[in-house]
């Protein structure tokens, strides 16, 4: 059996007098993890036992954080200066700037007569919960809560619980088909699967409304007033969750239209921002902003949930070679046109198309190093 953690975002219902106590818990917690964030920047201790030794009793005295709550000020600045340096691999100081709170599960935050208990530094409070879409995540049983975060949006109150639960492991002996996936700009993705067939998802209309979200931003920053800034960051969140649920439905839909024990093959593209220094500045906010990790998140937990696998391989020359002769040249694609010609053999196709067909063969070439039985259809 295998583990998987998705995030479920459960709205809650508060009273006057419980919002006063969430805001003033959220307040106090935010403060408390910047002081600890300053302490951490000038000392570079990231280890909780000595953090705690130093100043678990200042958390307690001048902020009035209750034990479980000072521990989880350390955990939430550790976990945020780990992420800093894992993508950064330098030292930069993070700034908590919104009202937060992380909860412990079955002490800061727990279920009683469908009502959530949580915990706040005037006592606990009792939080009806919309449960619509989420009823399943409620049985114990099953799903398994872990430590949450309150989070207060445009006045409602929502907790982001990660709920685990296991499901059976995918084995690549029993792999029945493979999908090569191509990520682009003008196609979401172009497949190629073990039947031989090709499918599309045109990202023009996507291309589109991005680009009318960044010509929005750049007038709105000409104007370089305080409600143009408010503007921007509202409009900067509006079109992080569109694009969230663009690849929520793209990812959804590729796992539901291919069987149980499918390999999906997908380019390892960790480098992709890297490609600022060879795309023309005026294409640069397409070329590299585009959610390509996103989409391939949702991918592979989706994919665990059907049983069936993601790998990631080398993208080189997979837009370049030939997947009828393996002729590798250059000039066998015109970007201009999307068309891939093969110098050799004079092969056509779109070179979208080349891209997961290539891919979809270095999955085939995947199953047979990996010595699995032949249960795949070659070409």
């Amino acid at each position: 059996m295998e583990q998987i953690t998705i995030t479920a975002k459960i709205q809650v219902s508060t009273s006057v007098s419980a919002k006063i106590l969430l805001d003033n818990t959220m307040s106090v917690y935010r403060d408390a993890c910047n002081y600890v964030s300053d302490y951490v920047f000038r000392t570079h201790d990231l280890k909780q036992f000595s953090l705690n030794k130093v100043l678990y009793s200042t958390l307690r005295e001048k902020f009035g954080l209750k034990s479980q709550m000072a521990q989880s000020v350390f955990k939430t600045v550790i976990a945020r200066y780990k992420t800093i340096l894992e993508n950064e691999n330098k030292w930069i100081k993070p700034s908590f700037k919104k009202p937060q709170y992380d909860l412990v599960w079955n002490r800061d935050y727990s279920l009683t007569q469908n009502c959530f208990s949580v915990n706040t530094l005037d006592g606990r409070v009792k939080l009806p919960y919309f449960a619509k879409g989420m009823e399943k995540y409620f049985d114990h049983t099953i799903y398994k809560f872990g430590t949450a975060k309150l989070v207060n949006k445009h006045g409602k109150y929502f907790l982001h619980i990660p709920v685990t639960y296991e499901v059976s492991e995918s084995s690549l002996s029993e792999i029945c088909n493979v999908v090569g996936i191509d990520r682009g700009i003008n196609f979401v993705i172009t497949t190629y699967d073990s039947k031989h067939k090709s499918g599309f998802v045109s990202g023009k209309s996507i291309k589109q409304k991005r680009a009318n979200y960044s010509k929005l931003r750049k007038e709105l920053q000409m104007r370089q007033t305080p409600s143009a800034r408010r503007r921007i960051k509202a409009i900067g969140q509006r079109e992080n969750r569109w694009m969230q649920d663009v690849n929520h439905c793209v990812s959804k839909a590729l796992v539901e239209s291919n069987p149980k024990h499918t390999l999906f093959v997908l380019e390892d593209l960790s480098g992709v921002r890297n490609a600022t220094e060879r795309v023309r500045t005026k294409d640069r906010y397409v070329s590299v902003s585009w959610s390509f990790f996103d989409l391939e998140q949702k991918l592979i937990y989706k994919a665990k949930q059907n049983q069936s696998t993601v790998i990631k391989v080398n993208p080189r020359y997979t837009s370049q070679c030939c997947s009828m002769c393996g002729h590798i040249e250059k000039f066998n694609r015109d970007k201009k046109i999307h068309l891939f010609t093969c110098k050799n053999c004079g092969y056509k196709s779109n070179d979208d198309r080349i891209g997961a067909m290539n891919l979809y063969r270095m999955g085939i070439n995947y199953l047979e190093n990996s010595q699995v039985p032949d249960t795949v259809t070659s070409e």
